[in-house]
Order: structure tokens, then sequence, then C-alpha cells
């Protein structure tokens, strides 16, 4: 299992401790992605290992971080990849379904689909733009497409190398993999990220999201890149 974590050191111990417990994870690895606070502290106390980027590096090398380190730690045997957020807490207890399919053989990727009715991380907005350019590029409709509870096969994983970046990783992913005819289901679970806020932080995340995402989407469909190039170019005319 992977979390990835920057600045949680008030959720991690809780979500090691419940990821821990579940069936079949015998190795928890936190990638501490340049945090600021005691992140990297807290998940080992609870039992992690931890590897830490120097500074903050983005979602998507983070995932590459702790697939590496798992693969090292594998041996001959490679391993399921169970990607989980850092700040589930107490419902990463709940995670066991993401891994089912996975393990019997019915599907090569799993998303979570949040049964729980506080609101998932990303503006509509952003939840739509991804969405919509899954859609577009693979026919397959995605219930969460943002959701980053995950858990993929070694191989699928591999596939999808290298990842994209920051924000954009699970877009990137879902496309790469079902463009290469990857199995990919939805399963619900109950699972509660922290709620999202409102204020200047929240709004700045929900920037960065949405620019990763784009950037996902505009180096798989050349029309969002042209799209893209256009608000570039008008951007430019303002400024003269």
């Amino acid at each position: 299992m992977i979390i990835p974590a920057k600045d949680e050191a008030d959720r991690i111990a809780a979500t090691v401790g419940a990821a821990a417990g579940l069936p079949g994870v015998d190795l928890v690895v936190v990638v501490d992605d340049g945090s600021a606070d005691g992140t990297a502290e807290a998940a080992e106390k609870a039992g992690a290992k931890v590897v830490r980027h120097s500074r903050n590096r983005g979602k998507g090398a983070a995932m590459e971080t702790g697939a590496e380190a798992v693969r090292l730690l594998d041996g001959d045997r490679p391993r399921h990849l169970l990607f989980l957020d850092a700040d589930l807490a107490d419902t990463a207890r709940d995670a066991a379904p993401l891994v089912e399919p996975v393990r019997a053989g019915d599907a090569d990727m799993t998303i979570a689909a949040f049964s729980s009715t506080v609101k998932l991380g990303g503006h509509g907005f952003v939840v739509r733009l991804s969405r919509e350019g899954i859609q577009r590029a693979t026919g397959w409709t995605a219930t969460q497409p943002l959701n980053g509870q995950r858990c993929l096969t070694r191989a699928a994983f591999e596939a999808a190398r290298p990842l994209a970046a920051g924000f954009g990783v699970e877009t990137g992913l879902t496309i790469d993999l079902l463009r290469q005819g990857f199995r990919v289901t939805e399963v619900e679970v109950p699972l509660a990220h922290r709620a999202t806020g409102t204020d200047w932080r929240a709004q700045l995340h929900r920037a960065r999201q949405f620019r990763d995402v784009a950037r996902a989407l505009a180096v798989r469909e050349p029309a969002v890149a042209g799209r893209l190039d256009a608000l570039r170019g008008r951007g430019r005319g303002r400024r003269a």
C-alpha cells in the first residue's frame, strides 16, 4: 500500500493505522512529498515505511516513488498496488472492496466511488473537465474521476508510466490504461476525505488541480491542446 502525503501530520497516523489493518496488507509505504510539518515522523511512529522528497514534487511523482519503494521490497513476487490518500484517517479501514476485484482477476484497476456525502476534493468544474476528457478519450464515463483511492496490478501501473504530473495523475492514469485495453471499474466504498474548504488556500488548490488535469488531457487530446493554446494567445493579447 502507498500513501502520498503532504502536511498531513494530524491525520496520517490514523490513516496508516487503519490501512495496516486491511486484509492482506503487510506493507504500508508513506511518501512524504516535501511536508513542512511532522508528517514523516507521525507516519513512522504509526508503523509505516517512509520515503521523503526533500521538496514538493507533486502527487504523480509521489506515487511513482512509492511504487518504486514497494518494488525494491517485493523480491520476486510483485504486489498489487493500493493507493490511498493521507487524509482518510479511520475511514481507510473500509478500503478492502477496492482490492477484491483486482485480487480475483476481475479488474486491472479499481477506482473508489465514495458513498459518503462528504464533498470530494476538486470543484465541480475540475471534476467535469476530467470526466468529459476521459469520456472523449475512451468512451468510458467515470463517476468520480479525480478519486485517488485506487488498486491496480503492477503490470497496469508499469504500463501507465510515466504518470501524469501533479493532480493530473488520476485522469492520465485512467485514460492511458483504458486505451491499452486494461479493465477499469469503480467500486463504491464508505471512505471520506476531510471536507474541502472555501478559503483562498482551497481555491488555489482547485486552480492547481485544473491546471494539472488540463495538462494531462492536453498531451492525450490534440483538441484540448489547441484550446489551451488559444486561451494562452488571448491572454497574451490582453496583456499587450
